[in-house]
């Protein structure tokens, strides 16, 4: 089933293996994508779908070194080179709107950007800067209803621009303890307002952000990634979780979005997501749904043909490995990616991993 088509809402892809979001921090000239990346993601193209790297709506959402914006017209015509190169090789590719909210050092962000949260605790740990080294994340100024206004507007406009751009959709990335997570999550979000205090309060935001760019693209071109149960950036389990999750869920369904894309860590060393939400889940979503979380081939079959899935993201073996799926086709061997470059600028360790055409090419 991996290598079968699939009927995407209104998007074909050539078949069920996603390429996850996978951060790389290339943008190096005002966050604006480029030929490099252009390069990059057009390798990947065989991918039935690919997730952009976590790319902000907003100049306040860039958290991390040189990652790549959508808010100005110079991203719309870097996102433009790569959506173009990656159509020309027949793939399918959605941007992954990332606004880190409070993970970030006021170093990594323009002037007159702020760090925002929606409680003003700052994120244990620390964020790498290209100008200061790490340094402990910059404490959060807690929003103002105002502000969750603003930044619902953000998003609206960049759904508009990703389109403009020529992506195919958007993923919300509410997983991973940024900034929409930030609000669904209980150990983060201490409003007492109605962005908090409750499971439905902490759903509110998400939910208007997703209403908002269904309404501004449609809803066939906006899915959602949530981990619920994960641990990154301070999020964490809390109770009545899965229930919270399940009641979004079921929201979201209603809104008919393109799809659902549910992370499980625990092959990094999180907690699993319970197998009973991830079933309960897929069972509240009435589309298309993503697992991802350490897969490889053997599993994502196995989570295909159980009916757990419809698709299955997979991510480093995406990164040192442009040809992925044609690997897996083959069953032959994968490149192993080199984890000291996946954050350095550069081509080296990005565009330079080997295809098995290349390497078959040099033994001849």
């Amino acid at each position: 089933m991996l290598f079968e088509a699939f009927s995407l809402r209104s998007t074909q892809l050539n078949n069920r293996a996603v390429m996850s979001p996978l951060t790389r921090s290339r943008a190096s000239d005002n966050n604006t994508p480029n030929s490099l990346m252009a390069a990059y993601y057009a390798q990947r193209a065989s991918a039935g779908l690919i997730i952009t790297e976590g790319t902000s709506p907003s100049p306040n959402g860039l958290g991390y070194a040189r990652i790549p914006g959508l808010f100005n017209d110079a991203q719309v015509q870097g996102w433009k080179l790569v959506t173009d190169a990656v159509h020309a090789k027949g793939g399918k590719i959605v941007v992954q709107l990332m606004h880190t909210g409070r993970v970030t050092h006021q170093a990594n962000l323009p002037a007159g950007a702020e760090v925002l949260g929606p409680s003003p605790e700052t994120c244990p740990g620390e964020m790498w800067t290209d100008t200061q080294g790490s340094q402990p994340h910059t404490p959060p100024r807690a929003m103002t209803e105002a502000d969750i206004q603003a930044v619902i507007g953000e998003y609206t406009k960049a759904a508009r621009l990703a389109i403009q751009a020529g992506f195919d959709g958007i993923e919300l990335h509410a997983a991973n303890g940024y900034f929409l997570e930030q609000f669904l999550n209980a150990n983060i979000n201490r409003r007492t307002d109605g962005y908090g205090g409750t499971a439905e309060g902490r759903n509110r935001l998400v939910l208007e952000v997703a209403r908002a760019a269904v309404k501004e693209i449609g809803a066939e071109r906006v899915g959602i990634r949530l981990s619920p149960h994960g641990v990154v950036n301070a999020a964490g389990a809390y109770e009545g979780v899965d229930e919270q999750y399940l009641v979004l869920v079921k929201q979201l369904s209603a809104l008919g979005l393109m799809y659902v894309h549910v992370l499980d860590h625990s092959a990094m060393g999180a907690p699993p997501v319970p197998a009973k939400l991830k079933a309960d889940l897929r069972a509240a979503f009435d589309g298309p749904f993503i697992l991802a979380g350490g897969q490889d081939k053997v599993s994502a079959q196995q989570a295909l043909s159980e009916g757990r899935a419809d698709l299955v993201a997979m991510g480093r073996p995406f990164i040192a490995n442009p040809d992925l799926v044609e690997r897996m086709r083959q069953d032959a061997p994968l490149n192993a990616p080199d984890p000291t470059t996946f954050y350095t600028p550069g081509a080296k360790g990005y565009t330079d991993y080997p295809t098995l055409a290349s390497q078959a090419s040099t033994v001849l």
